[in-house]
């Protein structure tokens, strides 16, 4: 995987350059060629979930949520745009019906709703691929022999699809969401007499036109693109370039890309949600190093709610995650969930946090630094105009940093952090930060170093504010399936323990025990037990739960006051993972909060 320079010096440069285009007259039209300013869309997607749970969508749910735009948008949060997501439509009507048990009356109670407060309804589709629905009788001479997607270069399908959305469009629907497009789809038979590198550009290019057409008879359309339009979105441990690649032409039709749904990276994270985070960043920096400019990603990363979806994380960490949402640069911002869990006071939270990135990136421009967020180097985003700057800095180590910061502003100026995580308190040193581990900064200088930017702490993301390694050596019980060591207890603080599953060439092997309701707890699967004297010691563990994405990594940590003071503790780290070409690897370190 190739590694962006770190220093201070190498940075100077470029964002001088940076600085000297972000000016008001010209910021939006180097930012985006569709849109104006940065937008808002909410997607109700995790506030239900049919596909890694069992929570339908209603036409009570999608109300519900309705009233709570109207009732934040009272309180000054902006949303432009309210998504109705997948499985709204009735599976026998090819996207011209609504699902009659969810929707008795059909759709448009919500579309006069939404437009009589001011949001622009959005709708999903499945591009050409049938999720939970069947083929219209006009579709079929499109399918491919196995059924399952439609061709969109051959037979009936493109041309009705497009009229499906230009109907939609002309009954209030302005944004339109594309997922799960299959651009290997080969009309029946043709996949034995073309190469499938013809049939892909085919259908691309097919697509393509047709987008493009729609785009001009409806120039105020939003179309955002999800998945099947390139990415290796699996995992952050796969290197460039993407296997399946991002084709730059998708940039003239679409507003944004969208870089993988939220999941946990392959990093170790004590806390979980941090580890969300860090797959967001990883992805966003590999669609950028891929060529795809920051305003034009969507990385969907703020999902609230409780459904499998988003590993039931209800409001967990919200603050920080939505931050790093914002200061990834992206032109198209996408909150999911279950909007009934923000209070009013974290709706004005919310309010604020977006008036300052709001300013920022309509006059200014977005620039990542730092390391590769994957791979555990400390990272940031800076977002910057003739004003000043805000960054987003984050260290993924399990070490205390100092993250050089790049110099945007007059020599002198000293900076103010404007939000943190709780517990390790960040240190600003001139042109640099200093970081607890797994910890998340956010940095005002310029116009931003003022205390009405300020934005508090996040008091749910406790940081240490030591931390040290063990020199400890695993042992492999054979017996067992197990590593196992022992080590002293500390004379203070707690033991963080943590295992990692690799394959045999040393790149993360992610396990799933499933999705809810069904699935398997992540930690019965990657297991850290701890004991003393033959007695089980209590290891808190935030990953436990069913992870539809997969995991290759566990953490947890024994408290000090659960650790007799002179006995040895035995550690032991095992996986329910059943190829046997998975690899453990454990490290253990002392944590002071």
């Amino acid at each position: 995987m190739s590694r962006r320079p770190h220093p201070l010096l190498s940075w100077i440069a470029p964002l001088a350059l940076l600085l000297a285009a972000s000016t008001p007259a010209n910021a939006a039209a180097v930012a985006h060629p569709f849109l104006s300013r940065p937008i808002w869309i909410y997607d109700n997607w995790s506030a239900y979930d049919e596909l890694s749970d069992a929570v339908p969508l209603t036409e009570d749910l999608a109300m519900r949520e309705l009233t709570e735009i109207v009732r934040l948008k009272k309180l000054g949060v902006r949303f432009d745009y309210y998504l109705m997501d997948a499985f709204w439509y009735a599976p026998e009507g090819g996207y011209r019906t609504w699902r009659k048990e969810s929707w008795p009356e059909g759709p448009d109670r919500w579309i006069e709703a939404c437009l009589e407060n001011g949001i622009k309804p959005g709708l999903w589709f499945g591009t050409n691929s049938l999720l939970q629905m069947s083929a219209a009788p006009q579709w079929h001479d499109s399918l491919i022999t196995n059924g399952g997607a439609m061709a969109l270069y051959g037979g009936g399908f493109l041309a009705d699809f497009m009229d499906v959305l230009q109907g939609w469009y002309d009954r209030g629907i302005r944004l339109f969401k594309l997922d799960f497009a299959n651009f290997d789809a080969a009309v029946a038979g043709d996949e034995k007499r073309l190469a499938p590198a013809e049939i892909r550009g085919r259908n691309e290019m097919a697509l393509r036109k047709a987008l493009e057409a729609f785009r001009r008879r409806n120039p105020d359309v939003v179309l955002v693109a999800f998945n099947g339009f390139g990415g290796d979105l699996g995992s952050t441990d796969a290197p460039l370039p993407f296997h399946e690649p991002v084709d730059h032409a998708w940039l003239s039709v679409f507003d944004s890309l969208y870089s993988g749904d939220p999941r946990p990276s392959d990093l170790p994270q004590m806390n979980f949600w941090r580890s969300v985070d860090l797959y967001s960043d990883h992805m966003v920096s590999r669609f950028e190093a891929s060529g795809i400019p920051l305003p034009r990603l969507d990385s969907i990363a703020v999902m609230i709610g409780n459904t499998g979806t988003n590993y039931r994380r209800k409001l967990h960490a919200w603050q920080g995650s939505l931050l790093l949402m914002m200061a990834r640069g992206g032109w198209v911002n996408t909150v999911h969930g279950e909007l009934e869990r923000l209070d009013s006071d974290q709706a004005r939270w919310l309010a604020r946090a977006q008036a300052l990135y709001q300013d920022l990136k309509e006059s200014g421009a977005t620039h990542s630094f730092g390391g590769v967020p994957g791979e555990g180097a400390p990272y940031g985003f800076v977002t910057a105009n003739a004003a000043g700057a805000v960054y987003a800095v984050v260290n993924p180590s399990e070490t205390i940093a100092v993250v050089p910061l790049p110099r945007l502003t007059k020599a002198g100026d000293q900076g103010r952090v404007l939000f943190r995580d709780a517990g390790f308190e960040p240190v600003l040193d001139g042109d640099s930060i200093r970081l607890g581990p797994e910890q998340m900064a956010l940095v005002g200088a310029g116009r931003y170093d003022n205390p009405d930017y300020g934005l508090g702490v996040q008091s749910d993301v406790v940081i240490p504010r030591r931390i040290a390694p063990i020199g400890v050596n695993f042992s492999f019980d054979e017996a067992a399936g197990a590593l196992t060591t022992t080590v002293a207890p500390p004379v203070s603080g707690d033991l963080r323990v943590i295992l990692q599953q690799r394959d045999p060439e040393g790149m993360a092997m992610r396990t799933s025990g499933g999705a809810p309701p069904e699935g398997t707890r992540m930690g019965r699967i990657l297991v850290i037990k701890a004991s003393q004297g033959g007695k089980p010691l209590p290891v808190e563990l935030r990953y436990d739960r069913a992870i539809w994405s997969g995991l290759s990594w566990a953490v947890g940590e024994i408290r000090h006051g659960a650790m007799e003071p002179e006995a040895p503790i035995e550690i032991r780290l095992s996986t329910a993972e059943t190829d046997p070409a998975a690899r453990l690897e454990g490290r253990i370190f002392v944590v002071e909060y």
